[in-house]
């Protein structure tokens, strides 16, 4: 049926005439395709070459992908830049030793969770006057051994120990032979010393800064409604001869704090939360290392199960009874006291032996 106007596709003669159309008009599709692909390729050349660009496993960037059995290798590669050398090795020994356990002991993802759990809680439990990762590193054992590495005596000098977490609050000055504690509150005692040099020569002017427990095994900042603050603290300077001397009482020996994470630590180790009873000291004079130490009583129960592992032998003194009421009225002491005497020797500070 023919069409008004213009020539019936159907037909063989109207196909004819079509087909020159129809392939002009493929033509310039084409082309508009063509230029729109390079258009494209042009404007995003990244999708493409990200592809080529993917590591393959014998690539430099392949090998910086995780993996079980090199998983210290590449974290330790990606901090070999750092320009702190001792940063670099502390921290390349770190990554080797915490992966090295993981995989010793097959930790589990409960597991842990549960040590990022306990993290938190020791950071949360740290207040101005308590500090509960000192706590951590005390049961651990890992005070004392940074101590040791530290402090070397060269045969000579007075020993150190730890510090212990109360030394948070500034000593009180006193004058030589002051009274730090209530004597109604505990067995009365006479703490006297010096401090020499290696060559045994006195250092006049040492600073002496003691803190201990009560006769019931706290810390001023552990009762702080019952004691003023730099109860049973006190910072003496030394006479002309080295000597120092204080009245005090007796410490008794304490748990540490038991009421945090540390405290659950231990109780889930199976370990008593004891230390035995002692007075802290840190000496210091200019030109000499300082001391930090403690003066352990002799009688005292847990000396050799101190759950912070800080006795040392040489540490431990007499703390013998003085009877003698005339003495005891010269030292301004009740009658009968005790009396220890602690000799203290400081090195060098540039004493490297």
């Amino acid at each position: 049926m023919a069409r008004t106007g213009g020539v019936s596709p159907e037909t063989p003669a109207a196909r004819r005439e079509c087909l020159p159309t129809l392939a002009r008009a493929a033509c310039h599709q084409r082309a508009r395709n063509e230029k729109t692909t390079m258009t494209a390729s042009r404007q995003t050349p990244a999708a493409g070459a990200a592809e080529l660009a993917r590591p393959t496993p014998s690539t430099p960037a392949a090998s910086r992908l995780f993996d079980e059995a090199r998983s210290a290798e590449i974290v330790i590669a990606s901090i070999a830049s750092a320009t702190d050398p001792r940063l670099r090795q502390v921290l390349t020994s770190l990554v080797n030793h915490l992966h090295s356990f993981i995989k010793d002991v097959r930790l589990t993802e409960e597991e842990w969770a549960n040590a990022i759990q306990f993290l938190t809680d020791t950071g949360q439990a740290c207040t101005s006057t308590r500090q509960e990762f000192i706590l951590l590193s005390d049961v651990l054992g890992a005070s004392m051994l940074v101590d040791s590495l530290n402090n070397e005596t060269g045969g000579i000098a007075t020993e150190s120990t730890v510090e212990g977490p109360f030394h948070l609050v500034v000593s009180p000055q006193r004058a030589l032979g002051d009274n730090i504690a209530n004597i109604d509150d505990g067995d009365p005692c006479l703490v006297t010393g010096t401090v020499t040099d290696d060559q045994g020569l006195p250092i006049p002017g040492a600073r002496v800064d003691v803190w201990q427990a009560d006769a019931h095994g706290f810390y001023d900042v552990q009762q702080s409604h019952l004691h003023p603050e730099g109860y049973l603290r006190g910072l003496f300077t030394a006479d002309e001869s080295g000597r120092f001397w204080f009245r005090t009482i007796v410490p008794r020996y304490y748990p540490i704090p038991g009421d945090g994470p540390v405290g659950r630590l231990l109780q889930a180790t199976g370990r008593h939360p004891n230390r035995p009873a002692h007075i802290h000291f840190e000496v210091s004079s200019p030109g000499r290392r300082t001391l930090t130490t403690h003066l352990f009583v002799a009688d005292s129960p847990y000396l050799y199960s101190d759950t912070v592992f800080a006795v040392k032998s040489s540490l431990i003194h007499e703390f013998p009874q003085v009877d003698d009421p005339v003495q005891a009225r010269e030292v301004g002491l009740p009658n009968p006291f005790r009396t220890v005497d602690f000799a203290v020797t400081l090195r060098a500070a540039d004493d490297t032996d």
